[in-house]
């Protein structure tokens, strides 16, 4: 198999090039060299290569959309059925490919295209891992590109050359599922020596990441007994959790392999969320394209799933049900119930979702992975996982008034280190002492946006804020142990400092969650259409405190909401939603004119009420991406929660203090 040639057909390349004309011309036939179509887009999102509608499809349907959602210039050039009509077999882009979301819809959209091989001068860890664990190959090699223009024979051994061993092996095999059924029928944990050996005498100096991943090895066939950063490795995690756009798409791949029933491992650790698609009815995205039909179908693919296997299952109810509830459903975005409910200080957390990072929050290793990698899970327990290298993120000083964790993270996203792409694939660790007097609920902003860094995950070591977090939250009396910590001359990749006292309110300007600024630096202050508060990186408990302190200022006031500006504000889960009414909240979000709306995922993802129907809209909002068509199809200014709420009283982008300035 590895002496094969990679393309069977003749090479037809697609570069994804900035100029929308250099991409119409390759899709009408013609053949442009590396140097023709410069420049590349860099920092394409699985957003752009397979769009919000698409993903209700999970079999070879996909093979009609890939791209799009690209964007070269103003304009989207692929249409769909393109890459299939013209024969697109190799495609190449620029870095940062595969950025955002964790869909493997991306990469099988790709593969059911006909495109066979993707290359690009960098990729996002989530989307090259899922591309192997389906048989999309990928490459970092550009010098590929000439090569086979040239017309030379390319192998699969060369495209593996250079991955770790593990990688190496699943994209030989055919992808994951295929190598999990002959390697890892029989796992075991790794020896006791190895797993602990960070506590003995004479152990090298490791991350808390490193010891953690330690202690949840697994001993497989095809991975090393002792392994290190760069080595690939399988891990048992203590949770798995999956949401409605991924479980049919599981329950699809594993049924056609091992039919029914499965034989699921450690069933009582998978959880089960449907918290994307609760105001699909109110969506203009999926309204418009007539889905709403198959979003209902494939939430119900989901629940027939997690019955027929006995899975713990959290659902949000609609307006109309949560009226009626008594209390006793517990619901809302599956990171954020991970935080609320199941994830606890040295766990191994595993998601189908890039924001699974925000329980490293409480001390424990949290990331995100693609369809097949649950899949796999579901039926080994284990989950695959290349030993990466950690940045420390120093946090010096105390913010100022006003400036919360969301202004520290797009600061750190605009750090041309970061913009480089030095967080890519790795680990940040963050501490110092503004990490010390920040609350659990700031934290995890900081680790759930791990994923727009770059990052393979976030984590804070637990301390007695994590204590009181999990006692008062959750009832839950955890011992931090001494264990829970990364020793003194532990090894990073680079150390990062931030100065967060010399720090002031930010916003992240349209098209890229890297694009902050400080506000206080802008001239020009854009109109609002629309303010968004809420998603799983700004509706938990404190984000509503953040909300509540402006607005209540703005109704002591006579203040409300200015002429044609929306404000929607989404709580994250129903404990958020309760405490805020518990405190009177609610009240004055409607004595203000806003819109309330239940735990879900929304227009964070261009699911429900928020998103902009029209390009000339212009939106401010509290959640992490702000990438092209992320929350419809006009602009998106990202800021912090007090930042949010300034704006949509002013009607233009201004801080909390701007506006108190003001009356």
């Amino acid at each position: 198999m590895t002496s094969a040639s990679l393309l069977d057909a003749p090479v037809r390349l697609l570069f994804l090039a900035q100029d929308p004309a250099r991409v119409a011309a390759q899709l009408g036939g013609a053949a442009l060299t590396l140097l023709d179509a410069a420049p590349l887009r860099d920092d394409i999102s699985t957003d752009e290569i397979t769009p919000v509608p698409i993903l209700t499809h999970f079999d070879e349907k996909l093979g009609r959309y890939p791209y799009t959602g690209f964007r070269a210039g103003d304009t989207q050039p692929i249409g769909i059925d393109a890459i299939r009509q013209s024969g697109i077999n190799v495609v190449v882009a620029g870095k940062r490919y595969g950025k955002g979301s964790s869909r493997e819809h991306s990469p099988m959209a790709e593969k059911s295209a006909g495109v066979r091989l993707v290359i690009a001068e960098s990729f996002e860890r989530i989307y090259r891992q899922n591309a192997d664990n389906i048989g999309l190959y990928t490459s970092t090699d550009m010098g590929l590109v000439a090569r086979l223009q040239g017309g030379e024979r390319i192998t699969v051994d060369e495209i593996v050359a250079g991955r770790d061993a593990l990688a190496a092996a699943i994209v030989k095999a055919g992808g994951l599922l295929a190598f999990g059924q002959a390697q890892l029928r029989d796992v075991t944990p790794a020896a006791e020596s190895a797993a602990e050996s960070s506590d003995m005498a004479g152990a090298p100096p490791r991350t808390l990441f490193e010891k953690i991943v330690r202690r949840h090895l697994l001993q497989t066939p095809a991975t090393a007994a002792d392994p290190q950063q760069g080595d690939g490795v399988f891990l048992r995690a203590d949770w798995r959790f999956i949401h409605e756009y991924y479980s049919g798409m599981a329950a699809h791949m594993l049924h056609a392999r091992f039919g029914r029933p499965l034989r699921l491992a450690d069933p009582d650790r998978i959880v089960v969320f449907e918290d994307h698609t609760s105001y699909v009815e109110e969506s203009p995205n999926h309204v418009r394209a007539g889905i709403v039909p198959n979003v209902r179908a494939m939430c119900q693919a989901q629940r027939d799933f997690a019955d027929a296997y006995g899975l713990r299952q959290h659902r949000t109810l609609t307006e109309a049900e949560a009226a009626r509830d008594t209390g006793a459903n517990v619901a809302g975005i599956s990171h954020a119930m991970m935080a609320e409910h199941y994830a606890l200080p040295g766990q191994v957390v595993v998601g189908t979702d890039s924001h699974t990072p925000h329980s490293g929050a409480l001390g424990c290793v949290a990331f995100g992975v693609g369809t097949t990698d649950m899949a796999n899970a579901f039926v080994t327990g284990a989950v695959r996982l290349t030993l990466p290298a950690s940045l420390r993120i120093e946090l010096d000083g105390a913010p100022a008034q006003g400036v919360t964790a969301k202004d520290i993270v797009l600061h750190l996203l605009a750090l041309p280190e970061i913009r480089a792409g030095a967080g890519v694939g790795k680990v940040f660790e963050f501490a110092g002492e503004a990490i010390a007097s920040l609350s659990i609920d700031e934290r995890a902003t900081l680790t759930n946006m791990t994923a727009e860094l770059g990052g393979l995950t976030g984590i804070v070591a637990p301390d007695a804020e994590t204590a009181r977090f999990l006692r008062e939250r959750r009832g839950v009396d955890a011992g931090i142990e001494p264990w829970m910590r990364s020793d003194p001359d532990a090894g990073y990749a680079a150390v990062l400092r931030v100065d967060c006292a010399t720090l002031s309110p930010l916003v992240a300007s349209p098209g890229d969650p890297g694009n902050g600024v400080p506000l206080s630096s802008l001239t020009a202050r854009p109109r609002i259409d629309i303010a968004y508060g809420g998603s799983c990186t700004a509706g938990k408990r404190e984000d509503f405190d953040y909300y509540h302190q402006v607005l209540a200022w703005a109704v002591a006031r006579g203040l409300r909401l200015p002429d044609g500006v929306t404000l929607y504000l989404q709580y994250g889960t129903t404990a958020v939603r309760d405490y805020c009414v518990a405190q009177g909240y609610d009240k004055t979000f409607a004595a203000v004119g806003a819109r309330i709306l239940q735990p879900s995922c929304g227009a964070c993802a261009n699911c429900g009420p928020g998103s902009s129907t029209e390009a000339s809209q212009v939106t401010i909002s509290a959640i992490n991406r702000n990438f092209p068509g992320r929350s419809g199809p006009g602009s998106v200014w990202l800021a912090s929660p007090p930042t949010v709420m300034a704006s949509a009283l002013a009607g233009e982008l201004a801080s909390f203090a701007e506006l108190q300035a003001r009356y």
